[in-house]
């Protein structure tokens, strides 16, 4: 595996190219000025909107600023992304993030303006400004939150706390990347190491059980250290969440979550009653792994570790990529092309180097192109991560080339069936190419794995959010003990009582930024369930699914998202996609078994 000391000494081809939205700090700070002065343009219209013209004028100001905007923020995101020790970068991004409190806050009258006004009074200012048809699904969609919007001056009273409000989750984020330290391991000449992320998710899979363990106790040792801060951070994401979402007048934090995409509450609690009616595939296989692992005790350290010895291998960088373009094929010649070229042209940036942001993700820029952040390790789940941040990069690549501004951003929702409909395509060219059976075995180990992480472990911790966010509205009490115990439990019911739980697992919660995103990782699971569907379809030779969904990657949010998904042929409103892909789990598990 190879792995660099310095980011210098990553190869360019290997590294984004930030010129691609500014080629200096100095035409960043530019537009930063220009922001400033179109942002009190803005506020001036505050009183001001009498008719159909100045509205029009409004709007199209406000979306100028807003894709401004968006290239400072992520301009200065990725920088502080790749070395979050720096702190011009640093600098950078608080100063975008500083900006971006000013812009809603000028523009946080507008809201309250907008549904003051009489429905048949708005449609007027549209039949008068021909020019307000772009922006008139946005417009009379406002309607929806009229009972959710506060008065102008309170609504300017909370985007002036934006920043102080969104404390939480860069708090954790500095702790969890720019200080956390973890505990030192035995290298493989016996001398003791300073253990790193990337270290970690390979020693985890080591066929030494007691390098698993001592890896295990040296990731969770500043977890557990710092355990009573983390609990403080995440209870004040939640508190405030629950604040935000009483001060809006919705019944529950989860209903506000959902209601921007029309999402009913039913899809997020069907999910967890159908995953948990539906545990025993998952005990059986923690049986099966204890098994045979062959320990008298299945430990948490033991969950990883490829159950098929001797056939795991090192996939390099470049490998990896000609395989995720083999396996695509079904997509069609112009996703293979546009996959090609954004490696030709530096949208990845590829290696793990001190100081990086951990993890991997796409962040589309509307009107420059998708830029993907990884970690790789040369390893399977490297490939799989690679196939996924590319889907999100495709989607993100179709929906702002097919799309105007105003709906080529796509929701959180839909934005997981992107990427997951390329891991089960990966998945399926890796089974149907295996030629040893022993390969064939390690495959579906580490497909049943992956089924794991991204559904059961995503509903796990998507039901440990809203038991949080239930406590914090009945008053009680959210801190270590409580989390911990919550978390535990959960643990255990989600992985059978074979697991003999270890003092760590109930700091697991510590260790989740996705929790500083309220009621986001459902989507891993529903996405994964409409993506397996979506996916066996293309690969049964069904063309009009595959129409449909390369129609789907370019729509962004031009409907709702489960509208979006219904025209792609799955219907989330109902229960078949999500016991479909938990019948699947059965299956995999049995032939595992069997083989």
């Amino acid at each position: 595996m190879q792995t660099y000391d310095s980011r210098n000494d990553v190869p360019e081809a290997e590294k984004w190219n930030l010129a691609d939205i500014y080629t200096s700090v100095e035409k960043w700070e530019a537009d930063y000025r220009k922001i400033e002065e179109l942002t009190e343009e803005l506020r001036s219209y505050d009183g001001k909107i009498e008719n159909g013209n100045d509205l029009y004028h409004f709007l199209h100001k406000e979306e100028v600023v807003e894709l401004l905007f968006k290239n400072v923020y992520v301009f200065a995101r990725l920088s502080g992304d790749i070395d979050t020790r720096d702190t011009q970068a640093q600098s950078l991004l608080e100063k975008a993030d500083q900006l971006g409190v000013k812009v809603n806050s000028a523009t946080s009258f507008f809201t309250p303006f907008l549904l003051s006004l009489e429905k048949s009074t708005l449609e007027r200012f549209i039949d008068e400004e021909p020019r307000l048809d772009y922006f008139k699904k946005d417009l009379l969609d406002a309607y929806r939150y009229k009972a959710h919007v506060l008065s102008k001056e309170n609504e300017e009273l909370l985007s002036r706390l934006g920043e102080s409000l969104s404390s939480p989750i860069r708090t954790f984020g500095m702790i969890n990347n720019a200080d956390m330290t973890f505990g030192e391991v035995t290298d493989g000449e016996g001398k003791k190491v300073r253990l790193t992320r990337g270290m970690y998710s390979k020693l985890i899979e080591d066929e030494d059980r007691a390098k698993r363990e001592e890896a295990y106790r040296a990731y969770y040792k500043p977890y557990v250290q710092l355990k009573n801060s983390i609990a403080s951070t995440l209870s004040s994401a939640v508190k405030t969440n629950v604040t935000l979402s009483q001060l809006r007048n919705y019944p529950s934090a989860l209903e506000k979550s959902l209601f921007g995409k029309k999402i009913p509450k039913d899809v997020y609690e069907n999910l967890i009653k159908t995953a948990k009616e539906n545990l025993a595939p998952m005990y059986c296989y923690t049986e099966l792994r204890k098994e045979t692992l062959g320990v008298t005790e299945l430990r948490q350290y033991d969950l990883a570790v490829p159950l098929v010895k001797g056939v795991k291998e090192d996939i390099s960088y470049e490998d990896a990529y000609e395989t995720m373009l083999e396996a695509l094929v079904p997509l069609g010649s112009d996703y293979i092309n546009v996959l090609k070229e954004m490696k030709n042209s530096r949208y990845i940036d590829v290696r793990e180097t001190p100081g990086k942001r951990s993890g991997a993700y796409n962040m589309g820029l509307y009107g420059t192109h998708p830029f993907v952040l990884l970690n790789h390790q040369d390893d399977l789940d490297s490939l799989f991560t690679l196939a996924h941040e590319m889907g999100h990069a495709m989607h993100s690549h179709y929906s702002n080339t097919h799309q105007p501004q105003i709906t080529a951003g796509y929701t959180i929702f839909v934005a997981e069936v992107a990427s997951t409909v390329n891991e089960v395509l990966l998945i399926n060219y890796l089974l149907k190419n295996a030629k040893d059976k022993e390969y064939r075995k390690y495959l579906l180990n580490h497909f049943i794995d992956q089924f794991k992480g991204t559904f059961f472990t995503q509903v796990m911790f998507a039901e440990f959010e809203k038991k949080t966010h239930e406590r914090a509205e009945n008053g009680e009490p959210l801190n270590v003990d409580s989390f911990s115990e919550m978390y535990e439990a959960l643990f255990q019911e989600y992985n059978g009582e074979a697991l003999v739980l270890e003092e760590e697992t109930k700091y697991g919660w510590a260790r989740i930024p996705h929790f500083y995103r309220p009621f986001y990782v459902y989507q891993y699971a529903t996405g994964f369930a409409a993506a397996i569907d979506i996916a066996n379809k293309i690969l049964s030779g069904d063309e009009t699914t595959l129409r449909n969904y390369l129609e789907f990657l370019k729509s962004g949010s031009s409907d709702y998202p489960i509208e979006l998904l219904k025209n792609a042929g799955v219907d989330l409103t109902r229960p078949e996609p999500v016991e479909n892909a938990l019948s699947l789990f059965g299956e995999l598990i049995d032939e595992f078994s069997a083989l």
